[in-house]
């Protein structure tokens, strides 16, 4: 169960900071005014009207306002100077008097001390 609420929660979290919440909001809201327009218009008169943008209804409004304030509430992006603390010392970098060299390893399959699980285990991959 905590699985599946955090697979939810990372969608809600991705849908929220995509913006397809808003898309998903006027895809409402232009099916419910093209089904209240097909009640009394012809299927053309319909979709044209539901789509020309002269006619919105008050959640196309909605929609709108809410974009618009959405956008004003962004971060500004204004240049700000890099500041950095001072050094008490010039530092300086000392190569090592011997060096020393690490045996290479071997990471293939083949130079493992252990063999794989038979069969894998089935929890991991649920």
């Amino acid at each position: 169960m905590l699985v599946r609420f955090g697979k939810m929660f990372v969608i809600v979290t991705l849908v929220a900071t995509t913006g397809a919440h808003w898309a998903l909001l006027q895809t409402v809201a232009w099916t419910t005014m093209l089904a209240d327009n097909l009640c009394t218009q012809s299927v053309t008169e319909a979709v044209a009207q539901t789509f020309d943008g002269d006619h919105p209804c008050p959640l196309c409004k909605a929609i709108a306002a809410g974009k618009k304030s959405e956008n004003k509430t962004e971060i500004s992006t204004s240049p700000q100077k890099l500041e950095f603390p001072p050094l008490a010392e010039k530092t300086s970098l000392i190569a090592p008097a011997q060096p020393h060299f690490f045996p290479a390893t071997d990471f293939f399959a083949e130079s493992l001390p252990q063999k794989p699980l038979l069969p894998p285990p089935r929890r991991f991959f649920v």
